[in-house]
């Protein structure tokens, strides 16, 4: 059964970082791309960045490339999010996908707050 946890969300002050991580269980972690979105108040949810398999590869959304920066630990099952310089438009419920087989398995998020 495949399962993803994330944990790392809290509240933060403007300009600060947090680190993200999702655990995942179930399948066979390192064979996969792994991706993160987030999904605001309001808002539609949307890509954050993507990871592939052996992390060799890696993409972002404009709106975080420079400050977040995806990694994983394959032998951990772990995949990351580091978020430096946070905004408050960072503010939002964040969640790891993994895409199976033409399935997409989320996990339950985690909640990122931005605020002074």
């Amino acid at each position: 059964q495949v399962q993803l946890v994330e944990s790392g969300g809290g509240l933060v002050q403007p300009g600060g970082s947090l680190r993200l991580s999702c655990a995942g269980s179930g399948f066979t972690f390192s064979s996969y791309a792994m991706t993160w979105y987030r999904q605001a108040p309001g808002k539609e949810r949307e890509l954050v960045a993507f990871i592939s398999s052996a992390g060799g590869s890696t993409n972002y959304a404009g709106s975080v490339k420079g400050r977040f920066t995806i990694s994983r630990d394959n032998a951990k099952n772990t995949l990351y999010l580091q978020m430096n310089s946070l905004k408050p438009e960072d503010t939002a419920v964040y969640y790891c996908k993994l895409q199976l087989l033409g399935i997409n398995y989320w996990g339950k998020g985690t909640l990122v707050t931005v605020s002074s």
